[in-house]
C-alpha cells in the first residue's frame, strides 16, 4: 500500500481575519479551501498559520511533511527568520516546497531562490489566461492546454528569479502583460513549484484547474529522500587500496 503524501498547508491567515470580503470568500480560511481541494485518500493533511506558536512549523512537523505549501501576503516580514531558514533547511534535506501567488516574497522563498524575487503587480480584476506549455510535465497531468479565470491581480514580468529548472505554465492578462506562471526548480534534494494565481478577493482556489496544478505538484514535490544535504563527511576509510593511505 502506497504511504500517504504527508502535506503541511501553511496560510498567514490575516486576511481573512480583518476583511470581510476575503472572510466571505474563503469562510475556512485559504487554507481551508486549498485543504480542500486536496481532500482524498492520497493526502495526509495539517493545516498552519502565522499567528500559531513558531508559525505552526516545529521541527518535528516539518520533519513530518513531505511538501509544505505557503500562502502569505501581508505579513512577510512578521516570519521569524529562524523559522523561514528552518524550512529551507528541509527543503534542501528533501522536502518539496510550494509557493503560491504573492508568497513570491515570502522569507522561504527567497532563501531558496537567492535573489530579490520582485515582480510588477496591479489589481484591475483582470482575466487570466494560465497556457500548459509542457503538457507532458507531471504537474501539467489533466490540466488543459489553457484555462482562463475570470479575474485575478496581474502579475507582470521582470520576475526576479532564476531560470526555472522547467516551466510548465505561463500566464496571459486581459491589460497584456505576460508572467512565467508555473516554475520548477530543484534544490539541494528538494523540489520547489511556484504557481502565481491566487489574489485573496478572488476565489481561485475553488477553481478546479487551479486545485488539480496543487495535487499535480504536491505529487511531484513530495518528499523522496531524507538527507543531511548540508554535511560534509570526512571520508576517512577508502573503497580500494590507495597507496600511501593508512
Amino acid at each position: 500500500m502506497t504511504a500517504k503524501i504527508r502535506v503541511t498547508i501553511w496560510n498567514e491567515g490575516r486576511h481573512e481575519q480583518k476583511h470581510e470580503a476575503v472572510k466571505k470568500i474563503y469562510p475556512a480560511g485559504i487554507h481551508g479551501a486549498i485543504a480542500a481541494g486536496l481532500a482524498g485518500p492520497e493526502f495526509a493533511i495539517r493545516t498552519a498559520t502565522l499567528d500559531e506558536p513558531n508559525h505552526g512549523l516545529s521541527e518535528e512537523i516539518l520533519a513530518n511533511t513531505d511538501v509544505l505549501t505557503w500562502w502569505g501576503h501581508a505579513a512577510h516580514r512578521e516570519v521569524k527568520d529562524e523559522i523561514a531558514a528552518l524550512v529551507q533547511k528541509h527543503v534542501l534535506n528533501g522536502m518539496g516546497f510550494i509557493a503560491l501567488h504573492s508568497a513570491h516574497f515570502s522569507k522561504p522563498f527567497k532563501l531558496l531562490m537567492g535573489t530579490t524575487c520582485a515582480l510588477q503587480w496591479r489589481e484591475a480584476r483582470e482575466r487570466e489566461r494560465l497556457w500548459t506549455l509542457e503538457p507532458a510535465h507531471p504537474i501539467a497531468e489533466g490540466v488543459p492546454e489553457h484555462f482562463e479565470l475570470p479575474e485575478e491581480e496581474m502579475y507582470g514580468e521582470r520576475f526576479d528569479i532564476p531560470t526555472p529548472d522547467e516551466l510548465v505554465f505561463v500566464s496571459w492578462f486581459q491589460g497584456g502583460e505576460v508572467f512565467r506562471s508555473g516554475c520548477c526548480w530543484r534544490r539541494g534534494h528538494g523540489r520547489v513549484f511556484y504557481f502565481r494565481p491566487g489574489h485573496e478577493t478572488h476565489p481561485t482556489y475553488f477553481d478546479p484547474n487551479v486545485r488539480r496544478v496543487i495535487a499535480n505538484a504536491c505529487r511531484w514535490a513530495r518528499r523522496r529522500v531524507t538527507l543531511n544535504a548540508g554535511a560534509c563527511l570526512n571520508a576517512k576509510q577508502a573503497l580500494e587500496p590507495v597507496p600511501g593511505n593508512p
